[in-house]
C-alpha cells in the first residue's frame, strides 16, 4: 500500500470513506450483539455475587454448630461438676461446707440453664440460615441457567461473526495506515461524537447524508473536485461526492465477498 505522505488529496478521501465503510459494517456486527455481552456480564457479577453471599451463610452455619458443640460440651461439665459436688455433700463435716457445696450445684445448674437457652437460640438461628440457603441456592441455579442460555447465545452470534469482525479489523488497521495521523485523529474524533458512527459521509440530493441542510452549490462543486478536505459546517462530517462513494462502496463490497 503507498506511503501517506504520498496519497494526494482524493486519495485521502478514498481511504477515509473505504476506512468508514470497514468500520461501519463492524459496527453493523457489534450491534447485532447489541446488549448482550453486557448482560452476560452482568449476570456473571450477579453469580459471582450471589455464591459469595451462600459461601458466607455456609461459614455462619458451621460457626454456629460450632458454638452448639462448645454449648453442649459446656453442659456436659457442669453436669460432671454437679456429680462431684453432690458426691462431696455425703463426706461433708459441716452444714457450712454443705451450704458451699450446695450453692455450686445451683450454680452449675444455672449454667446448664443457661447454655440449654442459648443452645435454643442458636438451633433458631440455624434454621433461619438454612433457610437463607435454600433461597440463595434457588436464585443462585436460576441465575446460573439463565447465565449458561446468554452465554451460549453470545457463543452462537460470537462464532457466526467472530471471522468477520477479525478480519475487518485487520483492514480497518490497514486502511487507517494509509491515513495522516492529524486526520484520523479527526475521523475518529467525529465517529465518536456522532451517534451512528459516520464520520465521511457522500452528498445526497445537495445534502450530506442524513442531513436536512442544503450544501451550497459551490461548495458541491469543490468536494467533487476532491482538491481539499471539506466538513459539513452543521454536523462536522467529511464530506465526499456520491460517484467516489459508489466507487468505493462497490469496492468494498467485493472486499467484504472474500470474507
Amino acid at each position: 500500500m503507498a506511503n501517506t505522505k504520498e496519497l494526494n488529496v482524493e486519495e485521502r478521501l478514498r481511504a477515509l470513506y473505504d476506512l468508514q465503510l470497514i468500520d461501519t459494517r463492524i459496527d453493523e456486527i457489534r450491534n447485532v450483539r447489541g446488549e448482550l455481552p453486557l448482560e452476560v456480564e452482568d449476570l456473571e457479577d450477579e453469580v459471582a455475587g450471589l455464591t459469595a453471599r451462600q459461601e458466607k451463610l455456609k461459614k455462619d452455619l458451621d460457626n454456629i454448630e460450632e458454638q452448639i458443640k462448645v454449648k453442649k460440651n459446656a453442659i456436659e461439665d457442669h453436669q460432671a461438676a454437679i456429680k462431684k459436688y453432690t458426691k462431696q455433700q455425703d463426706s461433708v463435716r459441716n452444714n457450712r461446707e454443705f451450704n458451699s457445696l450446695t450453692k455450686e450445684v445451683e450454680f452449675q445448674e444455672l449454667e446448664i440453664q443457661l447454655a440449654e437457652k442459648q443452645i435454643r437460640e442458636l438451633k433458631a438461628t440455624m434454621e433461619h440460615k438454612k433457610e437463607a440457603i435454600a433461597g440463595a441456592k434457588e436464585k443462585l441455579d436460576a441465575k446460573m441457567s439463565h447465565l449458561k442460555h446468554k452465554k451460549a447465545e453470545l457463543s452462537d452470534i460470537m462464532a457466526e461473526t467472530q471471522k468477520e469482525e477479525a478480519f475487518l479489523a485487520e483492514k480497518s488497521q490497514e486502511f487507517a495506515a494509509l491515513i495522516d495521523e492529524r486526520l484520523l485523529k479527526a475521523y475518529n474524533r467525529i465517529r465518536s461524537s456522532v451517534r451512528n458512527g459516520l464520520a465521511v459521509v457522500s452528498i445526497e440530493r445537495g445534502a450530506s447524508a442524513g442531513s436536512f441542510f442544503t450544501i451550497p452549490p459551490q461548495t458541491q462543486v469543490e468536494i467533487a473536485g476532491r482538491k481539499k478536505i471539506i466538513t459539513d459546517e452543521h454536523s462536522g462530517r467529511i464530506l465526499i461526492d456520491a460517484a467516489l462513494a459508489q466507487e468505493e462502496r462497490e469496492k468494498m463490497e467485493k472486499l467484504f465477498a472474500l470474507i
